[in-house]
């Protein structure tokens, strides 16, 4: 059977830090996807994809930080933990350096979240809840 092209090897560990860019995840462990040492991946990936794996991981979290942005209300604290940064004020200038504007300026560019919503709050909160309150899992069937 013929080998795999490492490129094959390299799209494991693209995927794996598209799939968990939120985790604490390092070179290494995109190497160990992979299959290669750290150094020979690091360059290997810089070939193929034209930027380091920590470029490309960082590019994964700020774009899913900005989607973010224009998608919810959370905080912009809470979307910087949520996307796997280790501090608000690293994560401010990496998304100012990227997009050319802080996380709120670049919110503030989209409608507010609420107002993409196609039902009212209200009736969300109402037809969300459980319909039969008295419903216990370790009482005995009802059933037919």
């Amino acid at each position: 059977m013929a080998p795999l092209p490492t490129a094959r090897y390299l799209l494991r560990a693209k995927d794996l830090a598209d799939a968990r860019y939120c985790e604490h995840l390092c070179v290494a462990d995109l190497a160990e996807a992979a299959g290669l040492s750290a150094a020979h991946f690091s360059r290997l990936f810089k070939q193929t994809f034209g930027e380091s794996p920590h470029q490309y991981l960082a590019t994964r979290r700020l774009e899913r930080a900005a989607s973010l942005l224009c998608t919810t209300d959370w905080s912009v604290s809470r979307i910087c933990f949520a996307v796997g940064a280790q501090s608000i004020g690293s994560f401010t200038s990496s998304f100012r350096r990227v997009f050319g504007q802080t996380p709120r300026a670049y919110r503030a560019m989209y409608p507010p979240a609420q107002s993409q919503v196609r039902i009212p709050h209200c009736i969300a909160l109402a037809y969300g809840r459980p319909q039969n309150r008295t419903f216990r899992e370790d009482g005995p069937h009802a059933g037919p």
